[in-house]
């Protein structure tokens, strides 16, 4: 028995006559009925009783054609995966991302991705870059934002983007009349930083020790959003990636160019030994596009 034989048999149960199946499928009389007479062979049964010279079904044909009639509904179900895997891939994609890129950048991606592809399930969770990194590489989620000091085994990794980093002012802070703001002007002031993993603490630690400049740390939090919110209510100066503070600009919070530049770098992670789908492409592009 093969599926050609089967479809063969389906088609002349739905039309009736072998002669209405050899037009339906561009054969002629004589093949439908051989390959009729091979699948009885095959099957130990007579699915048709030749009566008068027209078929009619036996009781096994009529069983029978009920398992094959349930058989095809899976081959529908398959063609209909099949398309759904060449539109959408696996229909659905899972995204961490670092909290200082999950409140602008990824937003936008989401946006601009959406409207191009309304049907496609979207998971999307913001963590600490060290929990992203293990999402990913566990295979849970699909794609990760991370900043560059997680560890890179296990993982697929890309460069993602630069961001400047930038001095988060309280409003109606002394450090507001400078244009510029250089280690040297943040002696002694209260300083709400990140976590001492980060490396653009560490950086920031360096450039400051080379100016002979200590400042005062107040709170500590791995999270640029938190640093923002706390520089807006009043409790201390913070080095921040300017897109993370654009919600707070001009409610508590003023930005200022930092000198020397010093930089928040993202990168890209995927779960080792397996290809983004096309949609997970896809959103890849319209992340870097909304930098």
């Amino acid at each position: 028995m093969n599926l050609r034989q089967v479809e063969v048999f389906k088609v002349v149960m739905t039309n009736g006559t072998t002669a209405r199946a050899a037009e339906v499928l561009h054969v002629s009389q004589p093949a439908i009925s051989k390959m009729i007479q091979e699948l009885e062979r095959s099957l130990g049964f007579d699915l048709f009783k030749r009566i008068k010279g027209r078929l009619q079904p036996t009781q096994e044909g009529q069983l029978f054609f009920r398992e094959v009639e349930q058989a095809f509904l899976g081959l529908t179900h398959l063609r209909g995966a099949a398309a759904r895997i060449r539109d959408y891939g696996s229909g659905e994609i899972r995204i961490a991302c670092l909290s200082a890129l999950s409140t602008n950048v990824v937003p936008r991606a989401l946006h601009a991705f959406m409207k191009s592809n309304p049907n496609v399930a979207i998971t999307f969770q913001a963590r600490m870059s060290s929990n992203v990194r293990d999402l990913v590489a566990t295979g849970q989620f699909d794609l990760g934002i991370v900043a560059d000091e997680i560890d890179r085994t296990g993982v697929e990794v890309k460069e993602f983007a630069q961001f400047r980093v930038a001095v988060a002012l309280p409003k109606g802070h002394p450090l507001e009349a400078l244009e510029i703001i250089r280690p040297a002007d943040l002696a002694g002031q209260a300083f709400v930083a990140l976590a001492p993993e980060d490396t653009t603490r560490r950086e920031a630690e360096i450039t400051f020790a080379e100016a002979g400049v200590s400042v005062r740390t107040v709170i500590e939090t791995p999270y640029s959003t938190t640093i923002c919110a706390m520089v807006a209510a009043g409790i201390g100066i913070g080095l921040v990636n300017p897109l993370t503070a654009e919600p707070y600009q001009g409610h508590g919070l003023t930005l200022r160019p930092f000198e020397p530049a010093l930089h928040f770098r993202t990168l890209l992670i995927t779960p080792p030994n397996r290809l983004p789908s096309t949609i997970l492409e896809d959103f890849i592009r319209e992340l870097r596009n909304a930098i």
